[in-house]
């Protein structure tokens, strides 16, 4: 199916096609395998600078308000951490704040060129089947105690599963293509190896949201089910993730139980230095320093001090003291940058799940499931922000600036065929 008002010659929808394609296919399989489809788009996007484009004139091509907002979070959030951050460590601070300005062009560039859903859809799919195969091979043959991958394993296991619930979101527009069984077929099996991505990475955090992931697939897809449907579908999920608990090859009860011991030796004060007790300490320590400069923060370099001051005085674990983050997205945002930083990330997550929201219900099958995976996206980061710096890292802040520039683009897109 051809994107709306793209010729079948013109060159650029080709290229937007094949590099969505490549985001999803390359993001976990090899090395900055994420950044190869969003350096090719920004690529692309340059051509708009060389291009007259008389459709943008037209009302088909007018940015909308929704878009100006997606693009005002994306402008609010890159431009507030970027200078904050280059105030104190020059022109690397802006780094990763600098993806979230890039993935502006490239927005607009989908805005006028989307990419071809079959595309987009089938390099999810496939990217987590090659997440998920990777992770399986890594912990049942090689024996590793944490499957990895390319990133640190709390990034790959988070992304992984952030594949696996995308290719949920897929399925509405799988049922009604032509080859729908092939597709369904292929969301499913994405979806089943995404998920076991994340768990034989064993990071924990990302299980936390699950409630409210599968809260937004309900409003998405759930309430036009029959019940049996629905039963079964709990039902499979609840004896998948049974048969994971219990084989003692995947990890997984151990990590369970690590956290449950974890938690009691915390709450008795009998040991501070685990894996979650010290998550407990640096939050305790990041409140502390946030009482005490709540508008600005301390500043990346200032937090660090601030923060080893309290190890040293004894006021919380001095190893959780040497961390440069919180491990937490609000707790680290709040104590590094105040309430403009705060403001400025909520901004990022809010914007979005409020411009994709209303189309949940929607009764285009197609545009749903854009919707549903653009609702996603910033509540699958609310949930890996929870127990981790998630946009601190390259991974993190590529796959959400791109991916929310692709996905509203192609959202967009979509609405125009069917308004």
């Amino acid at each position: 199916m051809l994107s709306p008002n793209v010729p079948r010659s013109e060159p650029l929808s080709h290229v937007t096609s094949l590099a969505v394609f490549l985001m999803g296919v390359l993001a976990l399989v090899m090395p900055s395998g994420y950044s190869i489809g969003p350096v090719l788009l920004l690529l692309a996007s340059t051509a708009l600078l060389f291009k007259r484009f008389k459709c943008f004139k037209c009302s088909s091509f007018v940015l909308l308000s929704q878009d100006r907002w997606i693009i005002v979070a994306l402008v609010a959030y890159g431009l507030v951490v970027g200078v904050m951050s280059a105030v104190e460590l020059g022109s690397r601070g802006f780094d990763r704040p600098l993806r979230f300005l890039l993935a502006i062009p490239v927005l607009l560039l989908i805005l006028r060129y989307p990419p071809r859903l079959s595309w987009l859809w089938g390099g999810v799919a496939l990217g987590a089947i090659g997440a998920g195969s990777l992770a399986l091979w890594l912990k049942l043959v090689e024996g590793v105690a944490r499957a990895s991958g390319f990133l640190h394993a709390i990034q790959f296991g988070n992304l992984s599963m952030l594949m696996g619930v995308l290719c949920f979101a897929g399925l509405g527009w799988a049922v009604v293509q032509r080859q729908r069984h092939v597709w369904v077929a292929l969301l499913l099996l994405g979806a089943l190896l995404g998920m076991l991505g994340s768990l034989m990475s064993g990071s924990r955090g990302g299980w936390v949201g699950l409630p409210v992931v599968g809260y937004v697939l309900y409003r998405g897809y759930g309430r036009q089910l029959p019940m049996a449907i629905k039963v079964g579908a709990v039902g499979a999920v609840f004896t998948l993730f049974a048969a994971v608990y219990v084989l003692p090859q995947t990890g997984v009860q151990q990590r369970v139980e690590a956290a449950v011991s974890d938690i009691s030796h915390y709450v008795a004060g009998t040991k501070t230095e685990t894996s979650l007790g010290l998550r407990f300490e640096m939050w305790r320590g990041a409140a502390q320093l946030i009482a005490e400069r709540p508008l600005l923060g301390w500043g990346e370099a200032g937090y660090r001090e601030a923060l080893g001051e309290l190890g040293e005085q004894g006021v919380i674990s001095p190893v959780a003291a040497e961390f440069g983050h919180a491990h937490n997205e609000f707790i680290d945002a709040f104590a590094k940058r105040g309430l403009v930083g705060l403001a400025v990330l909520l901004m990022l997550y809010m914007i979005p799940m409020r411009m994709f929201s209303p189309s949940l219900s929607h009764p285009d099958l197609t545009t749903r499931s854009l919707a549903v995976a653009g609702t996603l996206l910033p509540v699958a980061f609310i949930d890996f922000g929870l127990s981790q710096t998630f946009l601190a890292h390259n991974s993190g802040a590529t796959f959400y600036a791109f991916w929310l520039a692709v996905l509203w683009g192609s959202y967009r897109a979509r609405r125009r065929i069917v308004s």
